[in-house]
C-alpha cells in the first residue's frame, strides 16, 4: 500500500549518513534500509492501494462494554425451561476454569432467560423482547452466535477483541485500518473514539492507541462535553492569525528537527498540529447536532439530544461517516451483569435499542449502508448458570468465553443471515465456531485488504492484527 511504504520510509533515522557520502552510495544505503524496514512488503493489487475490490469504506464499531447476555438478547434456548434451577451437567461444563466470581459457588443452577424471544423479518432471525427496534432491521443483520475468545477476564478480553492480543500494547484495529487506507478527510482525524455509559469496566485510552504504530494512527478520544476535543478551542487572548503564526513558526523548527534527527514522530507532530488548527473548523461543525432535523431525532430518539449519551454519539457516528472518517469507536459501558440482571439489561437496552437500529436506518436512507460496515459486539458473552442467589424473578450471569453472539451489517456483510449454533445452553459451539481473528480477518476484507500483508515491522519480526492466525469467513459475506 502506497501510505504504508510513506510510513516504513520515514523510519530511516540515518540522513547524516546518507548526507556525507555520495549520491550513488547514498541511493544503495536508502534502498538497503527501506527494505530491512519492511518498504520491501508485498505490494498491493490495484493501483487503488487496496489488496482487492473493497465493499466497505469505513467502519462503524458499536462496542458493548462489560458483555452482554447472549441469552437475553439473540441466543434463544425454549429448552432451558424445563433445566431452569437444576444443576448444570458436568458433561456441558467440562471441566472450564471458572471466574472468581463464581469459582467458589457450590452449585451451578440453570437460569432460564425470563425474556421472551420471536423470530422477525423474512430471515426469521430470532431477537429478544429487549430490542424491539432491532428487531426491526432484522433483515439487514448478519448475526454470528459461534464466535469464542481466548481471554476470561474483562480487560485481556477487550484487548483481544481490539488489538488481535490479550496483552496490552499492540496497535487497536481502527489504527490498523489509519495505517493502511489513509484519510478520506484532511480536516478530521481518521479514527475517532466515542464513550458513554457509566459504571462497570473502565475504558482505557491504549483501546484507541496506536502502539507501536506511527502515533498519527491512534484514534482521537471526542469527549461528552460542549469542548469536544481537549485543548482545540484557542485559549482567551490568542485570535486564529495569533494560531496561525504560532503554529507556522513551531512549524519550522520542527522541520528543522526532522531534518537533523530523521524521527517519523517529529513529522507526525507537525501533523497533527496543523489536523488541530483545521479541526477547530471542522469539529464544531461537526459536533453541531442541531443543524439536524426533527425526524431524525424522532428516528434516534429523545437521548439524541444530549451530548455523551449513546444515542447522541450513534448519530455522530453517521455523521462522521459522511465526512469521510474511515473509523468510528463507539463504546458503551454498563453490560457486566454479574447480579440482579434483568433489571439492569433492561435499562442497557433501553439505552442502546432505537439509536443502534437508527444508525443502520439513517445509513441506509441515505445510501451509506452498502459502503459502511457496523459492528456490534461485547467482548464474551454470559453463563448458563446463575451467579448468587436464582429467584424466580432475578439472576445474575458470569463471563463465558466459549461461544457468544456478535453482528455486523452493511459493508458487504451477508444481510439476514444467521451463522454458527450452540447447544441448548448456549455453553458449547455445535456449528461454525469463529475464533475472534477470523472476524478481524474478515472485516479488513470487507475494506479491501488482506490481512496477511497489513504488516509492520517492529523489534525484529512482522505484526499484524491477526497475528499469525485469521481466516476470512466466506460465508459471511455477500
Amino acid at each position: 500500500m502506497s501510505n504504508i511504504r510513506d510510513e516504513l520510509e520515514m523510519q530511516v533515522n540515518r540522513r547524516s549518513f546518507l548526507r556525507q557520502n555520495t549520491a550513488g552510495v547514498g541511493l544503495a544505503a536508502l534502498a538497503t534500509l527501506l527494505q530491512e524496514s519492511g518498504a520491501a512488503e508485498p505490494q498491493p493489487a490495484s493501483s487503488s492501494g487496496l489488496h482487492f475490490p473493497a465493499r466497505a469504506k469505513r467502519v462503524i464499531y458499536l462496542s458493548q462494554s462489560g458483555a452482554p447476555s447472549q441469552l437475553d438478547l439473540f441466543d434463544y434456548k425454549p429448552a432451558l425451561k424445563k433445566f431452569h434451577k437444576t444443576e448444570l451437567p458436568d458433561s456441558i461444563r467440562r471441566g472450564q476454569r471458572l471466574t472468581g466470581m463464581t469459582s467458589g459457588q457450590n452449585s451451578f443452577p440453570i437460569a432460564a432467560s425470563m425474556f421472551k424471544f420471536a423470530q422477525h423479518g423474512k430471515s426469521g432471525t430470532w431477537i429478544s423482547e429487549l430490542l424491539p427496534h432491532t428487531a426491526k432491521i432484522a433483515d439487514e443483520m448478519c448475526v454470528v452466535k459461534s464466535l469464542y475468545t481466548e481471554a476470561i477476564n474483562h480487560d485481556p478480553a477487550i484487548t483481544f477483541l481490539q488489538t488481535g492480543s490479550i496483552q496490552a500494547g499492540r496497535p487497536s484495529m481502527g489504527s490498523w485500518i489509519s495505517y493502511g487506507l489513509g484519510s478520506e478527510n484532511k480536516d478530521l482525524p481518521t479514527f475517532v473514539a466515542l464513550t458513554s455509559g457509566a459504571g462497570g469496566q473502565p475504558l482505557y485510552d491504549r483501546l484507541w492507541g496506536s502502539g507501536f504504530l506511527p502515533t498519527k494512527h491512534q484514534g482521537v478520544k471526542f469527549r461528552r462535553s460542549s469542548d469536544p476535543v481537549l485543548f482545540l478551542s484557542n485559549p482567551p487572548g490568542v485570535n486564529k492569525q495569533a494560531r496561525r503564526e504560532m503554529l507556522d513558526d513551531l512549524g519550522a523548527l520542527n522541520r528543522l528537527a526532522l531534518e537533523a534527527k530523521g524521527d517519523p514522530e517529529i513529522a507526525t507532530r507537525i501533523a497533527q498540529y496543523e489536523l488541530a488548527f483545521r479541526m477547530q473548523t471542522s469539529v464544531p461543525e461537526l459536533t453541531d447536532l442541531a443543524q439536524e432535523s426533527a425526524a431524525t431525532f424522532e428516528l434516534y430518539g429523545e437521548q439524541a439530544k444530549q451530548p455523551g449519551t449513546y444515542a447522541a454519539n450513534c448519530l455522530l457516528a453517521r455523521r462522521l461517516a459522511e465526512r469521510g472518517v474511515r473509523f468510528i469507536q463507539l463504546y458503551h459501558r454498563g453490560w457486566d451483569h454479574h447480579l440482579n440482571l434483568p433489571s439492569k439489561i433492561k435499562q442497557l437496552a433501553g439505552e442502546t435499542d432505537q439509536a443502534t437500529a437508527a444508525l443502520i436506518l439513517d445509513l441506509k436512507q441515505r445510501g451509506m449502508l452498502d459502503d459502511t460496515l457496523v459492528v456490534w459486539a461485547g467482548e464474551f458473552g454470559r453463563t448458563v448458570y446463575c451467579q448468587g442467589t436464582l429467584t424466580a424473578t432475578n439472576y445474575g450471569r458470569d463471563h463465558h468465553p466459549r461461544c457468544f453472539t456478535v453482528w455486523a451489517a452493511g459493508g458487504g456483510m451477508k444481510p439476514g443471515l444467521t451463522y454458527g449454533e450452540t447447544d441448548d445452553f448456549s455453553y458449547n459451539i455445535t456449528e461454525n465456531p469463529l475464533p475472534v481473528h477470523d472476524l478481524n480477518a474478515t472485516i479488513l476484507h470487507s475494506l479491501g485488504i488482506d490481512h496477511k500483508k497489513l504488516t509492520f515491522k517492529f523489534q525484529g519480526r512482522y505484526y499484524r492484527l491477526t497475528d499469525v492466525h485469521g481466516n476470512v469467513v466466506q460465508p459471511l459475506l455477500s
